[in-house]
């Protein structure tokens, strides 16, 4: 039997299925995300800037484009409670934090290496990013001074802080999830989660859950008190790169080389709806108040045709007479 969640937002998206893409950049998208408002979404791309868009009614409006990096934009995300500003993580060994009140880069913070992957602390007050030599840094939001820094001996995928800001979590190159105390960084626990390579890792909005994804094309579902997996989802082929869940928890949405995004149903691991792609997805975010899903995929596929703007970012959950 379907729960009346399911069946609701089957209904929902039956008469809200509608993609549509804005032109954001001028090379591919690798990274999408929402401020806490849900009023605004930054992308970063591989042309080096970020954009930040606003969302009007059922429409993205380009509000700025950000320069200054020197290199790919590879991650980028927002403050957790400020709307106003936002984090991006560059190749050019620098990390910067932008005010969109002001559209100025408002600091930055130089780093040793090559940067991939960044989050903000639940809390606000401090930013990791972690960068190609497996070297993570944490950064005081306020100094933009380093506060510390692990060097680890195993490939770091993505890095997260647990909802509750006293433990910090990295997927690694040898399929594990690895706990760290905060904000002592002493290892508490490795999880085997997966047989090979774990690329991500998100924890779901109540606190509940956490999910990871693999280059075993599956996605694992964990309770975060217990940290036994609760269940797995097979529907992917590629290796998962990308996860998002909804502002309620209870859809998770991941994606990979696969030409479409599943959404499942969290608590059933029932597949709810699939979002079709016409190449690779890279990024998938999901509005923080509503069933809208934010992506970007690899636009530089010319088999569809080369006058598509390269570098679109994605809406999905649109009316259909949008």
């Amino acid at each position: 039997m379907a729960s009346q969640y399911y069946l609701e937002m089957q209904e929902n998206f039956k008469n809200n299925n509608k993609s549509r893409e804005f032109p954001a950049h001028s090379a591919k998208v690798h990274s999408v995300a929402w401020s806490c408002d849900g009023r605004r979404l930054a992308s970063g791309s591989f042309d080096k800037t970020a954009s930040v868009f606003v969302l009007e009614k059922d429409r993205l409006v380009k509000e700025n484009n950000y320069r200054g990096h020197g290199d790919s934009v590879d991650q980028l995300c927002w403050h957790p409670t400020n709307p106003d500003l936002f984090v991006t993580a560059s190749g050019d060994k620098t990390i910067r934090i932008w005010d969109v009140r002001t559209t100025k880069c408002i600091a930055t913070v130089n780093t040793k290496g090559e940067n991939i992957n960044i989050c903000w602390s639940p809390d606000g007050q401090t930013i990791a990013v972690g960068n190609k030599d497996d070297v993570v840094t944490f950064i005081d939001a306020k100094t933009h001074r380093s506060r510390a820094e692990e060097q680890f001996k195993f490939e770091v995928n993505e890095i997260s802080w647990n909802n509750d800001n006293d433990m910090f979590y990295l997927t690694n190159g040898n399929g594990c999830i690895n706990i760290l105390s905060y904000p002592e960084l002493k290892p508490i626990q490795s999880i085997n989660a997966h047989p090979s390579n774990c690329i991500c890792i998100k924890f779901d909005p109540t606190g509940k859950y956490f999910a990871t994804g693999s280059a075993d094309a599956l996605v694992s579902l964990w309770d975060v008190e217990e940290l036994v997996c609760v269940r797995c989802f097979s529907r992917l082929d590629w290796p998962v790169r990308t996860l998002s869940f909804s502002h309620d928890g209870k859809m998770l949405a991941s994606a990979s080389e696969d030409h479409f995004i599943d959404i499942a149903e969290v608590e059933t691991g029932e597949k709810l709806w699939e979002v079709q792609c016409e190449s690779p997805t890279f990024t998938v975010a999901w509005h923080p108040k509503r069933p809208l899903l934010a992506y970007a995929c690899d636009d530089k596929d010319g088999k569809y045709d080369s006058n598509r703007e390269a570098g679109t970012v994605k809406l999905f959950g649109l009316p259909n007479d949008s």
